[in-house]
C-alpha cells in the first residue's frame, strides 16, 4: 500500500493492515508524522508533536504484536489528543499563556487507556483556550484552519483534532465537548465526532472549563473509527467521581451489525421541531438534513416530528451556567503554584497584585470575557437570579427530554445551523455563541450525541446531521450513524472526504 493509501485509509483498515503484516506500527506512525510535517504549517492543527516518543510507542506496539500481546484492535495505530487532556512528560497548555510549557507530571485517565492500547500519541492539537470558542481563533498560539478552505474555521473547541483528521494528519482524535465542541467541528471539517453518555470517558485528567458539561470523546473519519476509539477510552474511573460505573461498550460491535444489515426498522425517529430550520439556518444545512431524514426512512426508521418546549431558553441558561462553573475552575491560575507567574511592574508584590498581573497578562480576551461573566452571576445578590434560574431551566430541558423518549429512540436535527464561516466573520460574542444552539442541549442534558457528514452545501463546504440518544443508549447513536453512513457513501461512490480538496504539501 503506498504512503497516500495508507493516510486515506480508515483507522479500521489500517489496524487491519497492522494485524496481516503488511506494514508496522513504525511504518504508520512516521507516514502521519511525514503528513504533519508536510501540511501543517498551512493547516496548524498541532501545538506540539514529540516525534521520538510517537515513534517510540509505534515501536512498542510492534513488539507486543509479535510477541502476540496485542490488547486491543487499534494497538498500533497512532492518535491526536487534544490539548486540554494532560500527557505526561508532553506540553499541555490548554492553548493558553497561562500554561505555556507546562509539563505534567501525570496522564489524564483517557491517555493511560490510549497508552495501555498501544496507540502512538502523535502530538497536541490546537483549541479554542481552555476549550472557550467555537471556532478555534481564541487560540493563544494561532489559528487552526479548516482542511477543505484554510480560510474558514474548523470549528470549535476541538477544532485542532478536527482538522488534523480532515487533513489526513492523524486517523483518530480525542476532543471534549462541553456544548458542542466535539460535534460542531465534526460537522464543519466532514468527519464524525461523539460526546459519549456524561461520565462514560472519565475526566480526570481533562483542564476542567465547566465540570457538569464537560465530556471528553472520539473523532474519526468513519463511523466505525469513532466506535474504536470510544472502546478504547470509556472506562470507569474511581478518581472521576461523575465516572459511570457501567460506561457503554462495544460500540464497534453495534457498527458492524448495522453496517452488515443495513436495517432500521421499528426505530423511532424524532425530529427536534424546535432545531428544524429557522431564523438563522443556511438552506442549505437543512436541505441536506431533510435528504439523510428520507434515507433513514428508506431503511425503515420511522419519523415524526417532537418538540422539547424549553430549548428556546437553553442557549440562555447554558451562557450562565458554564461561564459560572469556568470561573471557578480557572481561580487556581494565581501565578503561585504552577503554570505563569507575572509580578507587578510597579508597587507591592503581594499574592493580590501577583494573582492580577499574572491572570491579566496569561488569560486571552474570550476567557477573562467569560470569567467576568461567571463570576458576575455567582456573586451575592445575583446567584438566585442568574445561576440558580438557569439551572431550573437546566432541569425543565432534561424533563424536556425524559418526556421525548417516550416517542422516539433517537433525536435528530442539523449539527450547526450553517457550514463553516471565513475568519472574522462572527467577532460578535454574540453571533458565535448563537451557533451553538443545536448542540447545547445534549451537554444541559447528559445524553450522548454525534455527529456525521450528510452532505456538502452548494459551496463545497461540508454539513453536519447530529443524533441523540438516552443517557447509556449510545449504542443507538452508533447504529443510526453507520446506516445513515452506509447509505450515503453508496450514493456519494465513497466516503465525503475524497471529496475536499488537495492540500498543497511543504
Amino acid at each position: 500500500m503506498s504512503a497516500y493509501a495508507l493516510l486515506r485509509s480508515t483507522a479500521a483498515e489500517q489496524a487491519a493492515a497492522l494485524a496481516a503484516g503488511d506494514v508496522s506500527s513504525r511504518e504508520l506512525t512516521s507516514a502521519h508524522l511525514e503528513r504533519i510535517s508536510a501540511v501543517d504549517g498551512a493547516v496548524g492543527a498541532f501545538l506540539d508533536v514529540d516525534a521520538d516518543k510517537a515513534l517510540a510507542a509505534a515501536d512498542a506496539a510492534d513488539a507486543a504484536r509479535a510477541e502476540g500481546a496485542v490488547p486491543h484492535e487499534l494497538a498500533g495505530v497512532p492518535v491526536a489528543v487534544k490539548d486540554i487532556v494532560v500527557t505526561r512528560g508532553q506540553v499541555t497548555t490548554a492553548a493558553s499563556r497561562i500554561l505555556e510549557g507546562w509539563v505534567p507530571p501525570y496522564d489524564a485517565t483517557l491517555v493511560t487507556n490510549l497508552r495501555r492500547a498501544h496507540m502512538p500519541i502523535l502530538g497536541k492539537t490546537n483549541l479554542d483556550e481552555f476549550a472557550m470558542g467555537g471556532s478555534t481563533e481564541h487560540s493563544a498560539f494561532g489559528l487552526t484552519r479548516n482542511p477543505w478552505d484554510l480560510e474558514r474555521i474548523p470549528g470549535g473547541s476541538s477544532g485542532g483534532s478536527a482538522a488534523a483528521v480532515g487533513a489526513f494528519e492523524a486517523p483518530l482524535a480525542v476532543g471534549t465537548d462541553t456544548g458542542g465542541s466535539i460535534r460542531q467541528p465534526a460537522a464543519v471539517t466532514g468527519t464524525v465526532g461523539v460526546k459519549p453518555t456524561y461520565g462514560t470517558v472519565s475526566r480526570f485528567g481533562v483542564i476542567a472549563m465547566a465540570s457538569s458539561l464537560d465530556t471528553p470523546g472520539p473523532m474519526a473519519r468513519t463511523v466505525l473509527d469513532t466506535a474504536l476509539l470510544h472502546d478504547v477510552i470509556a472506562s470507569h474511573d474511581p478518581r472521576d467521581s461523575t465516572s459511570l460505573a457501567d460506561a457503554p461498550r462495544g460500540m464497534a460491535e453495534v457498527v458492524r451489525a448495522a453496517r452488515s444489515g443495513r436495517d432500521l426498522t421499528g426505530l423511532r425517529v424524532g425530529v427536534i421541531a424546535e432545531l428544524d430550520g429557522g431564523e438563522g439556518y443556511q438552506p442549505d444545512v437543512v436541505r441536506s438534513f431533510h435528504e439523510a431524514l428520507s434515507l433513514l426512512e428508506a431503511a425503515g426508521a420511522s419519523v415524526e416530528t417532537v418538540s422539547l418546549p424549553h430549548l428556546e431558553y437553553a442557549l440562555d441558561a447554558y451562557y450562565l451556567i458554564m461561564p459560572a462553573e469556568a470561573s471557578s475552575n480557572l481561580a487556581r491560575y494565581d501565578g503561585m503554584r504552577y503554570g505563569l507567574r507575572v509580578e507587578p511592574a510597579t508597587g507591592p508584590v503581594t499574592a493580590e497584585t501577583v494573582m492580577a498581573a499574572t491572570r491579566g497578562a496569561g488569560f486571552g480576551d474570550e476567557v477573562k470575557r467569560r470569567i467576568i461573566l461567571g463570576t458576575h452571576v455567582l456573586s451575592a445578590g445575583y446567584y438566585d437570579a442568574y445561576y440558580g434560574s438557569a439551572q431550573k431551566v437546566r432541569t425543565l430541558v432534561q424533563r424536556d427530554f425524559a418526556a421525548a423518549w417516550q416517542r422516539a429512540d433517537v433525536l435528530v436535527s442539523p449539527t450547526a445551523p450553517v457550514t463553516a464561516y471565513r475568519f472574522g466573520e462572527k467577532d460578535d460574542p454574540l453571533a458565535m455563541y448563537a451557533l451553538d444552539v443545536t448542540t447545547i442541549p445534549a451537554n444541559l442534558a447528559g445524553v450522548p450525541g454525534m455527529s456525521l457528514p450528510s452532505g456538502l452545501s452548494e459551496d463545497g463546504l461540508p454539513v453536519g446531521f447530529q443524533v441523540l440518544a438516552p443517557q447509556r443508549a449510545d449504542d443507538r447513536l452508533y447504529r443510526v450513524g453507520a446506516v445513515l453512513e452506509a447509505q450515503l457513501e453508496e450514493s456519494w461512490g465513497g466516503h465525503l472526504l475524497a471529496r475536499a480538496p488537495e492540500l498543497e504539501v511543504n
